[in-house]
């Protein structure tokens, strides 16, 4: 932008704030890779017999990222396994926000490895150097234009970890997501549910993978449990996460109980609740892990498909309270390791009550907690993605 728009956008914002001209309404960025799909279509798929022993190419492509996401922190996760069973793996970013515009490919590469643990990765910050690969992997909505332009590519899949659509209210951002699945791309889903929703909703070839935890950090310990300490996960920057509900929750229980110390953690800035909180901020993993061994109950909300803090939780030892969700109960079931709760304050307040003050109902969720966790590795979901990415070569068949 020349320095003369710049001083016009400058002044029209001052008339603004002066009661002159209201700025005008600011539009929802989309990827520009749609624009060039609609024009051109998809590109071909690589004719031939697609080889289904041996490793593999996997070009994973990421969209722009932040401090604390976990769905980048997954897809690292099932890279390194990948990468163990001898794959050849790489990820590409398409920086779909413009967040990263701004940075050297060095200093975008360099905030990726450390936020996610993702030494030995290579991130590709342009699509300059893109050679070809057996199987190209879009992991959300924003990326799978991408991965449908791309050439030299002998199958597509899809890692979908949450129904995106969800995340939108009706507007274009939710149209577009829900037509993704509606692309050809085998969808490989972070859920059984969610697999199951993609092909009765959309059609789509799917199959699924177990979300995981790093069983060397997400552990039972030696830290003394607490007796009088709930924390929550409070993302409030991400509306699935329910927030504005489990502050209502926290409020009744601060209002009985007074004498608990209530945290909440996952967001940056502390957020404006009626009641007194410690903030915890955005935690690293072993600090997560260390308050999970010592908290006495955890509660954490997922609306569009089981999250990596439940798991983590449970992992740790520590009894969580969730809702009662479709996918929740899909997933764990009643009467499982989770508390699955109705949308309701007064519910969940009540929930939590009786787990701050039964240490024999603790220890129940506690044992179901980890017997149901001991299974769910990184290097299992690698493999069920593993499983699913040769599915993708069977069904590229169809598009060639």
């Amino acid at each position: 932008m020349s320095g003369a728009s710049q001083a016009q956008r400058l002044r029209r914002r001052l008339r603004a704030l002066l009661g002159g001209e209201s700025p005008p309404p600011a539009a929802g960025v989309l990827p520009a890779a749609l624009a060039e799909l609609a024009r051109v279509g998809p590109a071909d798929l690589v004719p031939g017999r697609p080889a289904r022993e041996g490793p593999l190419r996997i070009a994973t492509i990421v969209p722009s990222f932040r401090r604390g996401s976990g769905g980048h922190m997954t897809i690292v996760n099932l890279m390194h396994e990948l990468r163990a069973l001898d794959h050849d793996v790489s990820l590409w970013l398409e920086d779909c926000e413009g967040r990263h515009a701004h940075e050297t490919a060095a200093v975008t590469q360099r905030s990726f490895a450390e936020l996610f643990s993702a030494e030995g990765i290579p991130l590709h910050t342009s699509f300059e150097t893109w050679r070809g690969a057996d199987a190209v992997l879009a992991t959300g909505w924003q990326t799978v234009a991408r991965a449908l332009l791309l050439p030299g590519v002998k199958a597509r899949a899809y890692l979908v970890q949450d129904h995106e659509p969800d995340f939108y209210p009706a507007s274009a951002e939710r149209l577009l997501a829900e037509e993704t699945y509606r692309q050809g791309l085998h969808c490989i889903a972070a859920s059984e549910w969610l697999a199951e929703l993609l092909r009765s909703r959309y059609g789509a070839s799917a199959t699924h993978f177990d979300l995981a935890v790093d069983h060397g950090i997400y552990r039972p310990g030696e830290e003394a449990r607490r007796k009088d300490l709930v924390v929550f996960y409070a993302r409030a920057v991400t509306p699935r996460r329910g927030v504005p509900l489990g502050l209502l929750a926290l409020a009744e229980l601060a209002r009985t109980r007074p004498e608990v110390e209530i945290a909440l953690f996952g967001e940056d800035r502390p957020l404006e609740a009626p009641f007194a909180n410690t903030s915890l901020g955005v935690l690293p993993a072993r600090e997560l892990a260390r308050l999970y061994r010592q908290a006495t109950v955890g509660m954490v909300f997922s609306l569009t498909n089981p999250s990596l803090i439940g798991l983590e939780m449970m992992a740790c030892g520590l009894c969580c309270v969730e809702l009662a969700s479709e996918s929740m109960l899909a997933t764990f079931g009643t009467g499982g390791p989770l508390q699955l709760v109705k949308p309701n304050s007064l519910e969940l307040c009540a929930a939590l009550e009786p787990l701050l003050d039964d240490h024999r109902a603790r220890e129940t969720h506690r044992r179901s907690g980890l017997e149901i966790m001991a299974g769910r590795t990184w290097k299992r979901a690698a493999e069920q993605v593993h499983a699913g990415l040769l599915r993708a070569l069977v069904v590229r068949r169809d598009q060639v």
